[in-house]
């Protein structure tokens, strides 16, 4: 849970499936920018990829290109603002907007973060590490990932999740050489994107199971908002 959190319980991750569908759709607006092209936009490349691994619709994956390249004549302005605080019983949270309305993405996490603390610029974003974040699974049994990341170039990594999900941690500018690099190592990206890393995550374990599930109530809550892409919590696996 350090690089990104996530909904732990099943039926949250059960009812995001058009979430998601709504931040890649966003994420890949962003990316067409610079060309629709994916096999020319290394940006857009990966995007696309996350997007067909979780089944996207194909015609909502083509309008969303077309619409971010300016190909459908229709304007998308959406701006990239952070959000800094923390969340119940002082786990730090770094959030994530993509919005076309700014005070309304303002307005919404003044009100989130009642239940925990709203920091300004620079309050929390200290205690984090700025990386690229890939997600990957094994491609065949016995691949190992420490070697997989000494060879593609990886910073760090992070040993396969109860979901046999591995996260592989770069240098912000290594994302797509590395996604590139690890599929000869045995590994299937399933996603790559710029993230958050803490560099002193809270171990669970200090909290109560009640003041953890207050955590993770009030990160469902951020994630759940219209504006939010991603949500970084200050938690350790």
């Amino acid at each position: 849970m350090g690089a990104q959190w996530k909904a732990k319980h099943k039926d949250l991750a059960a009812n995001a499936k058009g979430r998601l569908f709504g931040k890649l759709a966003k994420d890949i607006m962003i990316a067409a920018r610079h060309g629709a092209d994916p096999a020319a936009n290394a940006r857009l490349r990966l995007v696309v990829e996350q997007a067909r691994k979780v089944s996207m619709p194909k015609e909502t994956l083509d309008r969303a290109i077309k619409k971010g390249a300016g190909l459908t004549g229709e304007a998308v302005h959406f701006e990239h603002v952070m959000y800094e605080g923390f969340a119940p019983h002082r786990v730090p949270v770094m959030v994530e907007c993509l919005t076309d309305n700014v005070n309304r993405a303002a307005s919404d996490m003044r009100v989130l973060f009642r239940k925990g603390q709203q920091g300004t610029s620079g309050s929390v974003s200290w205690d984090f590490e700025h990386v690229g974040i890939i997600e990957a699974e094994p491609a065949i049994q016995g691949a190992d990932p420490e070697m997989a990341a000494i060879e593609a170039g990886a910073q760090d990594v992070e040993p396969g999740d109860e979901d046999g999900v591995t996260v592989f941690m770069t240098d912000p500018t290594d994302l797509d050489l590395v996604s590139r690099a690890l599929p000869a190592q045995g590994f299937t990206v399933l996603s790559a994107k710029l993230g958050y890393k803490p560099k002193n995550p809270i171990d669970p374990s200090s909290l109560s199971p009640a003041q953890l599930d207050e955590v993770e109530t009030f990160l469902a809550a951020l994630d759940a908002n219209e504006d939010v892409q991603n949500v970084f919590a200050g938690l350790g696996g």
